[in-house]
């Protein structure tokens, strides 16, 4: 999908609730952040394209580069996916962040 995408905080609002993609052919997609979770020793970033919100969720690499910018980066194989998947699910099933997006049960 994209590679390497240079995120400046042009970008991002200041909670980093939305970024917006390149894609491979020069289209732009915007994303809500759905969360930025670690993993063995790497950051992830799990986004949700904001004119789908009921598709699948992206995941990438999330790399702070340290100088106010921050990289996403494709996951190249499948073992690490699959690492980062099961991560997301793990805080997806967190009593937490229920707490964090509000329970649309006890609406």
């Amino acid at each position: 999908m994209s590679e390497n995408n240079n995120l400046n905080p042009d970008e991002m609002d200041d909670a980093f609730d939305q970024v917006t993609l390149t894609l491979e052919d020069g289209k732009e997609m915007t994303c809500d952040v759905i969360a930025i979770f670690p993993c063995e020793d790497r950051d992830y970033i799990a986004l949700l394209p904001e004119d789908d919100p009921d598709g699948d969720f992206l995941l990438y690499r999330f790399i702070d580069n340290g100088e106010g910018n921050y990289d996403l980066d494709d996951i190249e194989s499948d073992e690490e996916f699959d690492a980062a998947s099961e991560a997301f699910d793990a805080l997806m099933d967190d009593e937490e962040f229920d707490e964090m997006f509000g329970d649309e049960e006890d609406e």
